[in-house]
């Protein structure tokens, strides 16, 4: 998908939150998990940056991402382990 299709529709998804008034606890849950991601993406791309110094590479995609934001840590931890020793 185009990066900036993908960014416009971010915007336009948030300028109808702000001009609709979504209630603001959802905004606030929304908004963690929005984080939490994003975060688990990053912490998957310096897993990769520095498992490439020992021949070590975990796909990002949205299921990865999403463990790992979601789960944290545990989940990343968990995912090398899925990795390691049930894929091979």
């Amino acid at each position: 998908m185009d990066p900036i299709l993908v960014i416009s529709a971010v915007g336009v998804a948030a300028c109808l939150l702000f001009l609709i008034g979504g209630k603001l606890k959802l905004f606030r849950w929304a908004g963690g998990i929005f984080v939490r991601v994003i975060v688990g993406a990053l912490a998957l791309f310096f897993l990769n940056t520095f498992g490439s110094a020992v021949g070590y590479h975990l796909p990002i995609n949205f299921f990865t991402v999403g463990v790992a934001g979601i789960l944290g840590l545990p989940g990343l931890v968990m995912l090398i382990a899925a990795d390691l020793f049930i894929i091979g």
